[in-house]
């Protein structure tokens, strides 16, 4: 837990300028925000209203996955469409039934987007605000919302990285405690947001964009809400991101389709074992490990490798950020998507010092094919899903 809270730090830390959470909390918005590049994508900030509206602290809300606030009158089918965004990488704006700490549903108004890395076009965060859905439709025969208790759906939660709005907090507790008995909130109906609550969201991303991409200036790491990277600048999509990340070994993915054959992902693992941040290394070749004493001929055969489009396993001398050297015991392969044509080259590393059998009994080879045989796995996996939503 302690290396995944070290993540989530990081994730705002490398960004933004260290005043950043301050600024966002300054904000009338009720959101949150999530960092799809570390494992089961987190909430790595909640705004101080959306905390005080649903009864949480930072504490029982950083880290967890915004499912936490799903419940038994969520509907199904909103969050695969919430999912199916977050996979697709791109924005959407739903009604949805969520829960407070205490256990009471609300109606909100979940817009979520997707914030990128100016600089290689990567998905950094995704930011959801909740605004409050106001007006509630009559059922025949049932109970609607009067004007006293309209307070109660001036709070409504929504879904996987929540934010809400509403400064009514206490009324909201009267309003429940007056009309838990006759159950006021009908959350099997229907409820639409209104063209103003539509536009408040944007507004309030738009606010929320604004202090990102003025924090992320000062670090020369810039954020935009639009993917607009380079042209040659390689990046995978935030699905792929998530189930590589579940890899515990050291590995980077190489893009063998653009200039450079820059390296488009990197493990905890191999960031661990190179002293490399996960910024530094993206982009670049994978000769940045190459040192004055690398053999010239394990290169040649790994050029040979990737030329051919084969496997290989070589020896390598290679050095760390600090110029430190090791012996690389590299696994390099191709990785093909469901087509069958070669999407990434994956290299696998293991130091040579470490180089003994793990605690579930595998050699070190048995570990490289592995990895090699899960990223293969995930590559597929999200080609053939790409594909079928295409079709």
């Amino acid at each position: 837990m302690d290396s995944k809270l070290g993540l989530i730090q990081q994730s705002f830390n490398s960004r933004y300028s260290q005043w950043v959470r301050e600024a966002l909390d300054e904000l009338p918005d009720n959101f949150t925000i999530t960092d799809p590049s570390i494992p089961g994508h987190p909430i790595v900030f909640a705004s101080r209203n959306f905390l005080k509206i649903l009864g949480y602290s930072q504490e029982e809300v950083i880290g967890q996955n915004g499912n936490i606030f799903q419940g038994p009158k969520t509907n199904r089918r909103t969050v695969m469409e919430i999912r199916e965004a977050i996979r697709e990488e791109r924005g959407v704006q739903v009604s949805l039934v969520n829960y407070r700490k205490d256990g009471t549903p609300f109606w909100m108004l979940f817009h979520m987007s997707p914030v990128f890395g100016k600089e290689d076009g990567r998905v950094i965060h995704f930011v959801a605000v909740q605004v409050p859905i106001t007006r509630r439709q009559r059922r025949n025969g049932g109970v609607s919302l009067s004007d006293d208790a309209s307070g109660l759906n001036e709070i409504m939660f929504g879904s996987c990285r929540k934010e809400v709005d509403t400064n009514s907090v206490l009324e909201l507790g009267r309003v429940l405690s007056l009309n838990s008995s006759s159950n006021v909130l009908d959350i099997e109906e229907t409820c639409e947001a209104s063209d103003f609550e539509q536009q408040r969201a944007v507004n309030a991303f738009n606010n929320i964009l604004s202090v990102l991409t003025h924090y992320s200036e000062s670090t020369g790491r810039l954020v935009c809400g639009k993917r607009c990277s380079a042209p040659g600048v390689g990046y995978i999509s935030s699905s792929l991101n998530i189930s590589l990340g579940r890899i515990k070994q050291s590995f980077v993915l190489i893009d063998p389709h653009l200039p450079g054959l820059p390296i488009v992902y990197a493990s905890d693992a191999f960031l661990k074992l190179t002293g490399y941040d996960r910024h530094e290394i993206l982009g670049l070749n994978f000769a940045v490990l190459n040192g004055a004493d690398t053999d010239t001929s394990s290169l040649h055969q790994i050029n040979e490798s990737i030329q051919t489009e084969q496997a290989c396993t070589v020896r390598i001398l290679s050095y760390r950020k600090d110029q430190s050297s090791f012996w690389n015991c590299l696994h390099l392969s191709p990785v093909r998507n469901a087509s069958g044509k070669i999407a990434y080259f994956v290299g696998v590393q293991i130091d040579e010092e470490c180089k003994n059998t793990d605690r579930h009994g595998l050699s070190p080879e048995m570990r490289q094919l592995s990895t090699v045989g899960a990223v293969k796995v995930a590559v597929r996996s999200l080609s053939m899903a790409a594909g079928s939503s295409k079709s």
